[in-house]
């Protein structure tokens, strides 16, 4: 009987590994793409610089607390705009290989089908570097 329960499930995990590659879920690994992202990039260097400037300026503190209160709400703007252009170029590829729903790579840890390399030439992204694949 234990036998036969042990057979079935690796039956059974045989069949899903075969779907892998028809799955209505698409998978997209963010580190990867700002890892690659030159845009993202270059907005991230801009910002972790005005943070500098900031705290090395002689300004007051009060002073110094509005300029990281202006720079922290032009960071969350940012980073709503380049999201929301991932979530378009997701979803455009999603659309085209008849995916039903989209997760980020991180935090899945089996199934899907990766539509990175898609998004990154939706986004016109060139690979720079190989960031290693997502451990979670």
């Amino acid at each position: 009987m234990k036998k036969q329960a042990i057979v079935l499930i690796a039956l059974a995990a045989a069949a899903l590994a075969g779907c892998a590659a028809s799955s209505p879920i698409g998978l997209v690994d963010v580190q990867r793409i700002v890892a690659n992202w030159s845009q993202y990039q270059g907005y991230q260097a801009q910002l972790m610089l005005q943070e500098q400037t900031i705290a090395q300026s002689r300004a007051s503190n009060a002073q110094k607390q509005r300029e990281a209160q202006q720079l922290q709400t032009r960071y969350a703007r940012i980073n709503s705009q380049l999201e929301g252009e991932v979530r378009n170029a997701a979803a455009s590829v999603a659309k085209q290989k008849g995916l039903k729903l989209v997760l980020t790579r991180e935090g899945v840890g089996y199934g899907g089908v990766d539509i990175t390399r898609d998004v990154e030439k939706a986004l016109n992204i060139t690979e720079t570097t190989t960031p290693a694949p997502s451990s979670t």
